[in-house]
């Protein structure tokens, strides 16, 4: 079975269709094949038919020519008519020819050409009948044209099963386009196969559409494979290519070289790509300003290029060209967009900066400075407020002295002068002054001879300035030992006007020492005592006065008088260093150094010697050694003790002027001079205390017996008082009793126990009662019980406390093994007692035999061993697990520390 065109069932489905045929012949090769198009009976101009595959002709041949002048076949293999058609039969053939040459032997392939479409035509019949005794269930694609315009349904192609010789069969189809989206596009005849589109597609939504066919039998049979049937959509040039701007805007320098790149723009073509529709074509429509063509478009690319170098911002700043893109490789049936470019033109240095004048002329006052003088102003054809058109102003010549300073104004691009140093009319009445201009960023003339130059005359003012100090630092010489009232030349101020010093007058304003005074006429000075070259205030062997000059209009200037004190040798050399540590376990000897204050003429060498050569015995203990010119080493001749030693050394200097200076010589136990103590190295003296220091030992021995005797005293009273209470207290119920008097000694009763104050026996149900006795004021504790006082016992570190009993019967106390039970007279505050004990014992003694059920406990007797520290479990047994809630907690929580309490209120 084979996918086939209509035969005889299909007649009528082709009276809307005429089938145009194509004979593509390529020279080169000697190829042929023939091309089938479906296309309506009318056709417009320029319409876009179907496309034929050139590829493989093209690798042999370049050039395209058609036998038929209606149709015309591009480089892609689209073809189109070149003229509106009216198609009268049911077909209609032309030739392609593919060639490389253009020569007259193409003629005569055209002829061979018409006979070779005679013999194809007879072979196709024939191929036609072959196919149709060997048709096979087999995809043949096939194409719909976008857009079509029908008539619909359109026929597509025809399916057949050769099994349809045998059965009969009914055809289908599933997919896009059928039962999915889009819905109802194709169908086929259920009978026949043909397969039918029913309306125009557009390509750029569904380029295509996968289908699968089904051949079955009436009896749902299906005796073929489903076959994949792909229908291609044919793209038409319907889509125009867009700008992906409205608005493209670049720049370019002035100036700038040919070929020089502006910018790319850029277009978008829907339609099928690697095809004509898809192929653009820029182009520039038009410029404005509409002078000579200055930009070039890349017709391919869209780059746009300058084509000439004499762009100048100067003369036109901003270019707007109208762009053209056009798909069809630009042909004129192509569709087009327009869309504008500006091209704005960026400024480079091109202008120099120009003085608007060659010569200016000013004046200025002398003495005056920082003050504006002139305002020059340029003109510069430059981008205004960029840095090629500010400008920088220089000045060339007559600045020598750096009198003036140029700058430009930053508003108004001026340049400003300046006097930045005061003139003189007197040394020169007119300056001439030559300046240029040039602009910050760099200019393609650059040289000096490009440069724009002007010339300035600055005239000068006189004015009466006054009497002038000129130097303002003047010397004169003067021996440090000149005595008083010699005189010497001062300082000399004189008036620019007539160049002289008759009238003005001197004043001394400063003199650190106060040695000199100044004639107020001549400005000569006097000296007034003896001049000191060593002083502190002598820098340099300079003395520095300064002295005030003024005129008769009061005008003034400062000037400084430096007096140079020539040196006299009136200094002996001395050691400034006036103690020296000898460590005698490491060191023998020490070294001196000697200076003089007066010039190196009058200084070293120096000669070193010990003072009082009579005095045998310095020579005796000591040595000087000279090293060099200023220093000598000075070291003990025999085992001299560790101490302290005075040592005159004098040092002359080689005029013989001398100075003797008593050196402190400490010679000390140590590694280091740091490690010496002096106070130990010293030899021992005397010490002699006042009667002060006396007075203040004598009390402070008194004192400190008397602080001794107290604390004797007090131990010996504490240790005569009777131990009251026992050692260890925490295993009993301490209460205390707040009573001010003795009380009497009696018998109570209560609640079936009574408590007996002096030997009896006792009788009730777990009676432990305390009471306080006051004795001398101090007021003491008892643990009571039934009677008795209990002195607990210690034995193998252990302490053993009373168990209680059960009702009414007979205390047991364990004596710890020959422990002894003591009376004594207890005494009560009954109201006090009665009141704090009665309701919380009862409550106690009630419960004491009691568990929840009001049955007697387990365990409620029981012999308690102390082991020196309190459970911080709290205590064991029935009556512990009772909570107290009258104020009597702390009975629970005592601890071996109560003992210190028990003993403090032992002691009061």
């Amino acid at each position: 079975m084979a996918v086939a065109r209509p035969t005889g069932s299909a007649s009528g489905a082709l009276c809307w269709q005429l089938l145009l045929t194509l004979a593509i012949l390529t020279f080169a090769c000697d190829a042929c094949k023939t091309v089938t198009l479906h296309v309506p009976s009318k056709l417009d101009a320029v319409k876009y038919i179907g496309r034929v595959n050139l590829k493989e002709c093209f690798k042999s041949a370049n050039l395209i020519h058609s036998s038929d002048p209606d149709f015309q076949i591009l480089e892609d293999g689209s073809v189109y008519t070149t003229n509106a058609i009216l198609l009268s039969s049911a077909k209609r053939s032309f030739t392609v020819l593919l060639s490389n040459t253009d020569t007259q032997e193409e003629k005569k392939i055209l002829v061979l050409l018409e006979q070779q479409t005679k013999v194809l035509r007879k072979r196709r019949s024939q191929e036609k009948v072959l196919i149709r005794a060997k048709r096979r269930w087999a995809p043949i694609p096939c194409s719909v044209s976008e857009n079509s315009l029908g008539p619909f349904p359109l026929f597509l192609q025809q399916i057949q099963s050769d099994t349809a010789q045998n059965y009969t069969i009914y055809y289908s189809i599933s997919g896009p386009g059928v039962d999915k989206e889009p819905l109802n596009l194709f169908y086929v005849e259920r009978d026949t196969g043909n397969l039918f589109c029913t309306r125009p597609v557009d390509r750029e939504k569904y380029p295509s559409f996968e289908l699968v066919a089904f051949a079955t039998t009436k009896d749902g049979y299906t005796p073929e494979f489903p076959l994949p049937l792909l229908i291609r959509i044919e793209d038409e040039n319907d889509n125009f290519p867009i700008f992906t701007e409205t608005t493209y805007i670049f720049n370019v320098s002035e100036n700038c070289r040919v070929g020089t790149t502006v910018g790319q723009v850029c277009a978008t073509d829907k339609d099928e790509p690697d095809t004509l529709h898809t192929r653009l074509m820029y182009s520039i429509i038009e410029q404005l300003p509409a002078s000579r063509t200055l930009f070039f478009m890349q017709p391919a690319t869209g780059v746009i290029t300058t084509t000439s170098s004499q762009l100048d911002r100067e003369v036109t700043d901003k270019y707007q060209l109208k762009i053209k893109v056009q798909d069809m490789d630009g042909q004129y049936f192509g569709l087009q967009t327009t869309a504008t470019c500006i091209i704005n033109i960026g400024d480079v240095n091109d202008n120099l900066p120009t003085f608007n004048r060659l010569s200016y002329e000013t004046s200025v006052e002398e003495n005056i400075i920082d003050v504006e003088i002139l305002r020059v102003a340029v003109t510069d054809k430059d981008l205004i407020n960029t840095a090629n058109w500010r400008a920088n102003y220089t000045i060339l010549k007559g600045n020598e002295n750096g009198n003036f300073k140029i700058v430009t104004d930053p508003k108004t691009n001026e340049g400003v002068l300046y006097v930045v140093k005061p003139l003189n009319y007197e040394e020169k009445q007119e300056m001439t002054l030559q300046i240029s201009v040039v602009n910050e960023a760099p200019n393609f003339a650059s040289s000096r001879s490009t440069m724009s130059m002007a010339t300035v005359t600055v005239n000068v003012q006189n004015q009466d300035e006054g009497p002038e100090c000129r130097p303002a630092v003047q010397i004169v010489r003067i021996k440090e030992n000149a005595p008083g009232s010699t005189k010497g030349i001062g300082y000399k101020a004189h008036d620019p006007e007539t160049n002289s010093s008759s009238g003005i007058r001197y004043k001394k304003l400063s003199d650190p020492e106060g040695w000199v005074s100044v004639d107020e006429n001549s400005g000569s000075i006097t000296i007034l005592r003896s001049l000191d070259r060593e002083a502190r205030t002598i820098r340099n062997g300079i003395y520095n006065i300064t002295i005030l000059a003024s005129d008769k209009g009061k005008r003034t200037c400062t000037g400084t008088l430096g007096i140079i004190l020539e040196d006299v040798n009136d200094n002996g050399p001395f050691i400034p260093q006036k103690t020296v540590i000898i460590c005698k376990t490491v060191m023998s000897s020490a070294e001196i150094v000697a200076v003089d204050p007066d010039e190196p003429i009058h200084g070293p060498p120096f000669d070193f010697s010990l003072e009082g050569v009579s005095d045998s015995e310095v020579l005796r203990m000591w040595r000087l050694t000279k090293i060099n010119d200023t220093a000598a080493r000075l070291s003990y001749l025999n085992d001299l003790q560790f101490g302290e030693y005075t040592v005159p050394v004098r040092v002359a200097d080689r005029l013989g002027q001398s100075l003797v200076t008593q050196l402190k010589v400490i010679l000390c136990d140590c590694v280091t001079q740091s490690d010496c103590d002096i106070r130990s190295s010293v030899i021992p003296r005397r010490l002699i205390l006042g009667k002060w220091a006396i007075l203040a030992i004598v009390l402070g021995i008194a004192l400190l017996f008397c602080v001794l005797f107290t604390l004797v005293c007090g131990a010996t009273g504490a240790a005569k008082k009777p131990k009251v209470f026992p050692d260890d207290l925490a295993q009993q119920n301490l209460i205390v009793s707040n009573t001010e008097a003795p009380g009497d000694d009696k018998v109570y009763s209560t609640n079936g126990f009574t408590t007996y104050t002096m030997g009896g026996s006792t009788q009730g149900i777990c009676s432990t009662l305390g009471s306080g006795v006051k004795n001398g004021g101090q007021e003491t504790i008892e643990m009571v019980k039934g009677g008795q006082t209990v002195e607990p016992c210690q034995e193998a570190g252990h302490h053993h406390t009373l168990g209680l009993c059960k009702g009414g019967g007979q205390h047991t106390l364990d004596s710890c093994r020959g422990g002894q039970v003591e009376a004594d007279n207890c005494r009560y505050a009954y109201s006090d007692w009665y009141t704090y004990t009665q309701p919380r014992l009862g409550e106690k003694v009630q419960l004491c035999n009691q568990d929840n059920s009001h049955t007697h406990a387990q365990d409620y007797v029981r012999t308690y061993n102390y082991e020196g520290k309190g459970s911080a479990a709290g205590s064991v047994g029935c009556c512990s697990e009772r909570q107290e809630e009258d104020g009597l907690e702390f009975l629970d929580h005592l601890e071996p520390k109560f003992r210190t309490l028990a003993e403090a209120c032992m002691k009061r």
